[in-house]
């Protein structure tokens, strides 16, 4: 089972406001001694130098990690005098590197609505257009695999078609975006919600919003964050009595701040305002099963159903 987690900014003091690919590469290895076999780096919403700075870290990271898998492999083969590798000893070789691989980077912004803009830096957000949206991404459009963006913004469904064109995945986050709103976005090619409930406009009986779209769509995939402060034990248990468990995915949302072992409180500024979360999605999907929920759906809910949505 190869567990995946789509969303985390950093961990362990190390995060992805850096132009540094040596932090990248530590928090894949802090993820991956805590079993994460795949991680995607995400960037904060920030003006766009700072954004593609910071995927230059993320890109260089993954450049460097496949260069050594890649060494690695090749100096077993080289050892064993066999042309080819048993699988026993290539997994071997890549056991013993148990860094996460970083599978592509997303943006969470800059196309957000600074109504709901959570702990991001609403001054960074733009208006959704293709020029903006050119001087983000021109150069990383291989290893871009998500995009948050609240659909409820002008021309926002015009730029959703246009990057879910391009093979990019649009998650609809940090949005006041009506129920209606929402399924504009779906319909545009929106296959996601990021962290759903929190940073978005909440359920109401008048009106359900993105959040009541995104539990009663069958088909659009949900980001949980599963850790004890950003979702009351019984909204987590509507979630999984309400929602299509294929398509509910539990992330992390680490932060930099984000302690290795700790668990004790939640990662918070000085307001109180949480900051990200404050575990990994391996030590979630544990206390969720301690907690009754049903293993399988929860393991599945971090390997299975987040496979899917990047790879299907």
């Amino acid at each position: 089972m190869k567990i995946i987690d789509i969303h985390t900014h950093g961990i362990g003091g190390y995060d992805t406001k850096t132009q540094g690919p040596e932090h990248i590469l530590k928090i894949a290895e802090i993820q991956g001694a805590h079993g994460v076999a795949e991680i995607m780096p995400t960037i904060y919403s920030l003006p766009i130098k700072e954004m593609r700075g910071n995927m230059a870290a993320v890109k260089k990271a993954m450049e460097i990690q496949k260069e050594g898998i890649g060494g690695r492999e090749q100096k077993v083969k080289n050892s064993s005098g066999f042309g080819v590798q048993s699988s026993e000893t290539k997994s071997s070789s890549l056991i013993a590197h148990n860094s996460s691989l970083i599978v592509g980077t997303h943006l969470e912004g800059p196309f957000l609505n600074p109504s709901r803009r959570g702990a991001l830096d609403g001054i960074s957000f733009l208006q959704p257009t293709e020029y903006n949206l050119k001087k983000l991404i021109e150069g990383f459009e291989d290893m871009i695999k998500i995009i948050t963006i609240a659909p409820e913004l002008k021309d926002t469904v015009k730029l959703i078609k246009t990057i879910s064109d391009m093979g990019i995945i649009v998650s609809m986050g940090h949005s006041d975006a009506t129920y209606t709103e929402a399924e504009a976005g779906f319909h545009a090619g929106a296959k996601g919600i990021t962290h759903i409930f929190n940073a978005m406009r909440g359920f109401h009986h008048r009106e359900p919003g993105i959040t009541g779209f995104g539990l009663l769509n069958k088909d659009v995939y949900i980001e949980v964050i599963g850790d004890p402060y950003h979702l009351s034990p019984k909204t987590i248990e509507l979630i999984f009595k309400v929602k299509n468990p294929k398509k509910i995915i539990i992330v992390s949302d680490s932060v930099k701040d984000t302690k290795i072992s700790s668990t004790t409180q939640g990662v918070t500024d000085t307001h109180g305002k949480l900051l990200g979360g404050s575990i990994t999605v391996t030590k979630s999907a544990r206390r969720l099963i301690e907690m009754g929920f049903d293993k399988k759906v929860i393991m599945q809910c971090i390997s299975k159903n987040p496979a899917s949505y990047l790879y299907k």
